[in-house]
This record gives C-alpha cells, structure tokens and sequence, in this order.
C-alpha cells in the first residue's frame, strides 16, 4: 500500500529541499516507487529543480488538474524523471506559470489526483504550501499517513507557527518535528527553539553541498555529504 508523506514548514524552512533528499533517500533504500509532488505556484517547482532542461522535456501537474476529469495515464504524462532514477518522478508546475494560469482545482480533482498518485508510487511526497488557504495542501495534510513538520531556528519561523501552528492540532499523532540549520551560523538559538516546539525528534545539520545543488539547480542530483544523508536517511526510516 502506498505510503502518503506531507512536509510542510514556515516559509524560507528549507522544507522543499528536505523533501526532495527524504523522497531520493525512499528510493534508494529500497528502489521503491517514489513521486515528489509541489503544488506551489508561488515558486513552481519546475523552476528550481530543473532550471537547465528544456521547455519541452518539462511537464505541469496544471494541464492535468484543468481537464474535466483526473485519469491516470495524464498523470504518469506528466511525471519528470532522471537517468539515473527511473522510478522516481517530480510533479509540479512550471516556472512560467502562476496563480492565474489555471482555474482553482476542485477538492474531487485534487482526490481523483492523490488516488491516482497512490497507484503510480509505492511513496507519494507532498512538498505543502505554506499558506494554509492553498487546498492542495491542506487535503493533502488531512490525507497523510506523516506529516514532516520542518522547524528551523529563527523568529521568522516561531512567528509563522504562532500564527498558524493551530492548523497542525488535528493531526498531532501523525506529525513527526524535524528541526533544519540551514544556514551555517554558530549564533543560532536551537536550544530555545528546541524547547518552544517540544518534541523534536531529529536535526538535519547544515549542509554546505545543499547549498550548492540550491544555487547551482542541481537538487535532482545525489548528495555525498554524509552527515546530512545520515540524518536525512533517519527521517526517511521515521516516515516509512
């Protein structure tokens, strides 16, 4: 049965980069079928993740969800791969699309989407939007099986989950804390964001080779650091 794992966090967290080095960490586990999905249409996914492709080798999850009906086989259509990793897939929009590009989805074609997803992948990633008003996002909390909530230590990110973390109460059992130092700052203060979001089970250091593959648009890409991937392989045994 397929495994369904929402990662959400305060925006500028870092969630999205987490989320896609725990899908890539699914897969090589255990060459599982994995689907990385973005319903972002603030920073569409496409943009960042693949900015050196060309137009024509990149899909929208935007043409599928427009369609009277969600079928499969748009859905597989419009799955970006690599070389490298066959059965592992980046559904999302494109960098030239926005909010008005396309009609709101319907909540029966964002559940057509995710029961279709389901059947493509043995584990489905959604990367949530962090403002709560996009659907997308919020079914895909209340349809997870692991909700991944990213924390980072800085007011920026306390001050978002004061303002929303109220969105996160009805599913407490099913939310797993993951605290990222995604800047290498010695002045941080971890220990006090520690003790304000309580329970936080694992800490992905900073890494410098993240950084890189942000700036250089290469996230698609495996990462050699092996602190990080330590960490982020204990998250990826968490969700599963």
């Amino acid at each position: 049965m397929s495994k369904f794992i929402a990662v959400c966090g305060s925006p500028d967290s870092g969630k999205s980069s987490i989320a896609i080095k725990v899908a890539q960490s699914l897969y090589n586990k255990g060459k599982k079928r994995v689907l990385y999905f973005s319903p972002d249409l603030m920073v569409p996914c496409m943009g960042y993740i693949f900015p050196h492709c060309k137009e024509s080798d990149l899909y929208s999850i935007g043409k599928v969800l427009d369609k009277t009906d969600v079928y499969r086989e748009d859905v597989l259509r419009s799955i970006v791969t690599t070389n490298n990793m066959p059965n592992f897939g980046y559904l999302g929009y494109k960098a030239n699309e926005n909010k008005y590009t396309y009609a709101r989805p319907t909540e029966d074609k964002i559940s057509q989407l995710f029961m279709n997803m389901k059947d493509l992948a043995d584990y489905v990633i959604i990367d949530c939007v962090s403002d709560r008003s996009d659907l997308i996002s919020s079914l895909a909390k209340a349809e997870a099986d692991v909700i991944v909530q990213v924390v980072t230590p800085t007011l920026k990110c306390m001050s978002y989950y004061a303002a929303n973390g109220d969105q996160f109460i009805a599913f407490a059992d099913k939310v797993v804390k993951v605290i990222n130092i995604k800047d290498n700052d010695i002045y941080l203060p971890v220990g006090e964001v520690k003790e304000h979001f309580k329970d936080v089970e694992i800490k992905i250091p900073y890494s410098h080779s993240l950084k890189q593959q942000s700036i250089t648009g290469t996230l698609s890409e495996h990462i050699t650091d092996k602190v990080f991937c330590d960490s982020i392989l204990r998250l990826a045994k968490v969700v599963s």
